[in-house]
């Protein structure tokens, strides 16, 4: 009996179709790390739908629109900033809520926050005031505010310190030297902020 030197090739197996939550995560994540490298401008619902090895036709019937998947996509990427640190000190609760914004930041959809922030005109940026303001500002903002009222009932603060002006300067200082300087924030840079900046603001007498 002669016996064949020729085996038969295993038949491949189709990879398992992706259907309902799992498709949409890879459609939202893909469209993610388009905005991070490509930015809002060179994103396509082409290029999300190669990234995310599925046809045009499944992203389009999700989300009519670049401005739909995007906002959906940020919204569902962007980290929680849970819980102010309470750490004994308002020098270092502001450190670490710092670091943990830094992170933020550069994270992939930190960095795709960035891309819409920084090349979306006004009208199309008025789409993703809301995913801004709820997911990035206000909780940042509610956190400075619990740190610095903490301070003040420990003596640590002066009265009347957690105001509008005093929140605002750790996320614009942050936004401008990414944006303007190019700024990574090491953990040097955040400590000379909070030690240079923050602690003469909040410090009780101004001295």
């Amino acid at each position: 009996m002669v016996t064949s030197r020729w085996t038969a090739t295993p038949a491949r197996t189709a990879a398992p179709r992706r259907r309902g939550a799992v498709l949409e995560r890879a459609i939202l994540d893909a469209a993610l790390e388009q905005l991070s490298t490509v930015g809002w401008k060179g994103l396509t619902m082409e290029g999300v739908a190669a990234g995310a090895q599925t046809g045009k036709a499944a992203v389009y019937r999700r989300w009519p629109s670049k401005e739909d998947l995007v906002a959906d996509a940020l919204q569902a990427g962007l980290p929680a900033l849970d819980g102010a640190p309470d750490l004994g000190s308002v020098r270092e609760d502001l450190l670490a809520l710092c670091r943990r914004s830094r992170d933020a930041m550069f994270s992939l959809p930190g960095l795709a926050l960035r891309a819409v922030i920084h090349e979306c005109d006004p009208m199309q940026a008025e789409r993703f005031h809301t995913v801004i303001v709820d997911g990035v500002v206000q909780p940042m903002l509610e956190l400075l505010r619990e740190i610095i009222e903490r301070g003040i009932e420990r003596g640590e603060v002066r009265v009347g310190a957690a105001n509008g002006y005093v929140l605002d300067a750790i996320p614009a200082m942050m936004m401008y030297r990414a944006k303007m300087c190019a700024s990574e924030w090491g953990d040097q840079d955040i400590e000379e902020m909070v030690d240079q900046l923050m602690l003469p603001l909040l410090r009780p007498g101004g001295d």
